[in-house]
């Protein structure tokens, strides 16, 4: 996908999504970061879905029999703060 990135969710698959929807999602995503910075459980699940939902809602999914390497990787819906932590770059989940 030239003008996108193909985001894979942990267990679920992946998304084609366009580079026009790149800015809402740097948005959800530094919810989940803010979150995780502050170790706040209450907030970090609805925020980590809400960026999994905006994936889902932005994106298209990717041809399953398609060989492509994901440009981003996503935790599932169900991963834990910490689990998360861990996954966490210095630009949070979606660079930029």
């Amino acid at each position: 996908m030239s003008d996108g990135l193909i985001v894979r969710i942990l267990g679920e698959g992946q998304y084609d999504v366009a580079a026009t929807a790149l800015d809402r999602l740097n948005e959800l995503d530094a919810a989940v970061e803010s979150a995780v910075a502050a170790g706040d459980e209450e907030s970090f699940r609805p925020a980590l879905l809400a960026l999994l939902d905006g994936v889902r809602t932005v994106g298209v999914p990717h041809a399953a029999d398609a060989l492509d390497e994901s440009d981003l990787i996503l935790p599932h819906g169900e991963s834990s703060l910490d689990e998360v932590r861990d996954l966490l770059a210095d630009d949070g989940l979606i660079p930029g």
